[in-house]
Formats: structure tokens, C-alpha cells, sequence
């Protein structure tokens, strides 16, 4: 039987995912206590409503999020987000914050989502998260998008270096059509040596470049 593997963060309200960003406002549209007016005795509904940014929880980055020209939400396939041939690489922040080249050398990564666990997912909803985390050099990203990956995730508060403004790996994945997933966790339920199936699918939002998803992993058959 498939075992299902949950990579994603809860939403919630007053949430921070992203520092100087505005946390997402959950709350009832249409309670239960008013909409029994609206319906038949005994029939109550709840209707909420949410406000927040696109980077809020676990998210996902497709090139127009850093490209107006970029391709956005609704303009790829759900095979480009569903299904995917995956493997995990395991980087921890212990051993230093830089994810290089050499933590990518000698694996088969061709046509797969590469998913780097740094194990930064452990100071998630504390101010620790948001700084000096985890992260992937510029020369590993173009060593992924040079060997033809198809999707990269991290566990971390940035797959780029927030210390500056630069955001190169950003640039040079989104640019090739490499897309990105960010805060992501439970990474270290997932093997290095049996292959598993990659979930990470976003509403069909036109003119949006990210958006929160339900990742996930599928072990087995």
C-alpha cells in the first residue's frame, strides 16, 4: 500500500511565514450561528474567508513570480506540479548553511523534484527561522538547472541567501523553467534510497506567480 508522506505547514491565523510580510487574516464569511437564518431548521453552513499574501505557508514559485514575462499559475500543466519522480538530499544546517555543488555530484537528477533537506524546518513559527537559515549557492543552482531538474523544494525560510538582496538561484531556476518549493518539512520521513512520487499543486491563478500548496509524498506503489 502507498504510505502518503504530508510536506507541508499548517495555515493558520495570524501566521508568519515570511518576515515583513503581512500574516493571513482566517476568519468566518458566513458563520454557523448566522446562517441559521438562511436555511432550513437544523441546516447550518460555515463559509470562511482568508486574506493573505501569495508567500504565506508552504509555497510554491513558478517564473513569473521573478519574470513578467514568466509563465504563471494557470499557464502550466498539472503534470508540471503532480506525480514527479523524486529524490531527497540531505544537507544539514549543522554542517554549514551553504548547499554547494558537491551535495548534488554523482546522483541521477535528471527529469526529477529534488527536494534538500536541511532540517531548518525544526525552527519553523520562531524568530530563529527567518534568519541566517539555510540555503543553495548559485553554483548549485545552475548545476541543477544544468542537469535538467524539474522542480526544487527546501526546507528553509529561502532557497536564496537572504542575508543579501540578490536572490540569484530565483533567477537562474525560475528563468529556465525549474519551479520552486520553499518552507517545506517533515523532509526526514522521506528515504535517500528508494524512490518516491512528489505532490505540490496550486489553484490555476492567472497572473500570480506563487502560491501556498499541499505537498506531499508518496512512498511505495
Amino acid at each position: 500500500m502507498p504510505q502518503y508522506i504530508d510536506l507541508s505547514h499548517t495555515i493558520e491565523d495570524g501566521l508568519v511565514t515570511y518576515k515583513g510580510l503581512p500574516a493571513p487574516i482566517i476568519c468566518d464569511y458566513l458563520s454557523r450561528e448566522a446562517s441559521k437564518g438562511v436555511y432550513a431548521d437544523g441546516v447550518s453552513f460555515q463559509i470562511g474567508k482568508i486574506e493573505m499574501v501569495a508567500n504565506t505557508g508552504t509555497y510554491i514559485d513558478v517564473p513569473f513570480h521573478r519574470y513578467e514575462d514568466g509563465k504563471d499559475l494557470s499557464q502550466f500543466e498539472v503534470e508540471a506540479f503532480a506525480n514527479l519522480e523524486a529524490v531527497c538530499i540531505h544537507a544539514p544546517f549543522q554542517n554549514g548553511l551553504a548547499v554547494g555543488v558537491s551535495f548534488f555530484e554523482g546522483k541521477d537528477l535528471e527529469g526529477k523534484a529534488v527536494l534538500v533537506r536541511t532540517d531548518w524546518a525544526q525552527h519553523w513559527n520562531t524568530p530563529q527561522y527567518y534568519e541566517n537559515h539555510s540555503f543553495l549557492t548559485k553554483e548549485a543552482a545552475i548545476f541543477l538547472k544544468e542537469a535538467g531538474v524539474k522542480l526544487v523544494g527546501i526546507d528553509s525560510h529561502n532557497i536564496d541567501d537572504t542575508r543579501c538582496n540578490a536572490r540569484p538561484v530565483h533567477s537562474i531556476l525560475l528563468k529556465d523553467n525549474v519551479l520552486i518549493a520553499e518552507h517545506l518539512c517533515n523532509l526526514d520521513e522521506l528515504p535517500f534510497d528508494v524512490p518516491f512520487r512528489f505532490f505540490a499543486v496550486p489553484p490555476k491563478v492567472r497572473g500570480m506567480g506563487t502560491f501556498p500548496v499541499r505537498a506531499f509524498a508518496v512512498l511505495g506503489s
